[in-house]
């Protein structure tokens, strides 16, 4: 008599499962990454916008209006008070979104920023004033 080679089915079905347990593994640690890198984005996002207000600061001696908003970082504003002293090419290139495709919000003067102004993301849920929200007057390594 032949014996005959292969895998029992008992042999399939355990492979299978480890397989399942490794994925259900990997698939929460991925996802847990992917929101820390969405809220490592929003910090850096931020940060670049903060630092883009000062210099437009410096240059006019003011920051812009909340009316102006952030979009004074790309296109000169033409509402008052108007800037004089206009970056020719603005003081940045395009607005970003946060990670999860809303508008950063700015606020002048600021509301928890003792600094002047209020730059933050409403976070995941979307929604402004929520413990989610990810602001400059949180980072913790401003003075």
């Amino acid at each position: 008599m032949k014996k005959q080679k292969g895998f029992t089915l008992l042999e399939i079905m355990v492979v299978v499962v480890i397989m399942g347990l490794l994925a259900s593994v990997v698939a929460t640690n991925v996802m847990g990454s992917k929101e820390e890198a969405s809220i490592q984005k929003a910090q850096i996002d931020i940060k670049s916008l903060d630092e883009a207000l000062e210099m437009y600061k410096l240059d006019n001696h003011k920051y812009p209006t909340t009316e102006q908003g952030l979009d004074a970082l790309v296109n000169k504003p033409t509402s008052s008070p108007e800037p004089k002293n206009y970056r020719s090419g603005g003081y940045i290139k395009d607005l970003p979104l946060d990670p999860w495709d809303n508008d950063y919000v700015y606020i002048y003067p600021g509301v928890h920023n003792n600094r002047g102004f209020d730059i933050y993301s409403m976070g995941p849920d979307g929604e402004p004033e929520t413990d989610d929200d990810i602001g400059n007057w949180k980072d913790k390594d401003r003075k």
